[in-house]
């Protein structure tokens, strides 16, 4: 069984790292999944990035560079691209990295973002680029990424995230979520493949929260 096909979403390793992703009120979002539960557990967070390997050894050869996104991607991404062997690199947000270009503004699940960049000499013509982040839920960010790899006429091999969050996909119009798939198509990023390990169906763990939680979450 090749990495692709063993690991389904929401299968018995999605399952098991699902604990460790406990969901906070945060940001004015109910049901906010926090990478910290993982992190902080070694053999779970080695277990995250063995799997997202074992998916793509087989294909290493069509990959050229993998990139992570500002700013949980810069925490997968280089332990992902050590165990490759393939070049790792980040898109940041505007205003951090000399040299860059940068993609237009998007909209995330939070609010408004200003776009992010990439340094130019990062991605050459041709190269097939594996985007890695933490979650997908609008895919407002994994787009903006996909734009800036296009711009230097390079090819997204696939978008990877250890959450997916399924409800964001093809909503239907009356509930008044922003669609994924609409967006992905107005931009022209159809044809990119978005995996995620987990979905929202097995995100169960409810944080413990503290006496006297208060959301302090800011927009950045």
């Amino acid at each position: 069984m090749s990495g692709k096909t063993k690991y389904e979403q929401d299968g018995k390793e999605a399952k098991e790292i699902a604990e460790y992703l406990p969901y906070f009120p945060f940001k004015g979002v109910p049901r906010f999944y926090d990478i910290g539960g993982f992190l902080y557990k070694p053999e779970v967070f080695q277990r995250i990035v063995d799997i997202f390997t074992e998916r793509y050894s087989e294909e290493a050869n069509k990959i050229d560079v993998i990139a992570g996104l500002d700013a949980r991607g810069f925490i997968l991404g280089p332990p992902i691209a050590l165990a490759l062997k393939k070049p790792f690199i980040m898109m940041r947000k505007k205003g951090k990295m000399p040299n860059s270009i940068s993609s237009d503004g998007y909209k995330t699940e939070y609010g408004n973002r200003s776009g992010l960049t990439v340094q130019n000499d990062k991605i050459k013509e041709g190269d097939r680029v594996l985007i890695i982040d933490d979650l997908v839920a609008t895919g407002g960010t994994l787009s903006s990424a996909i734009s800036l790899v296009k711009m230097l006429k390079g090819v997204v091999v696939e978008c990877a995230c250890v959450v997916e969050l399924k409800m964001f996909i093809d909503p239907p119009a009356e509930s008044g979520l922003p669609s994924r798939t609409k967006l992905f198509t107005d931009l022209g990023h159809q044809d990119v493949p978005v995996w995620g390990l987990i979905s929202e169906d097995v995100l169960t763990n409810e944080a413990d929260l503290p006496k006297g939680y208060v959301d302090d979450g800011e927009e950045h």
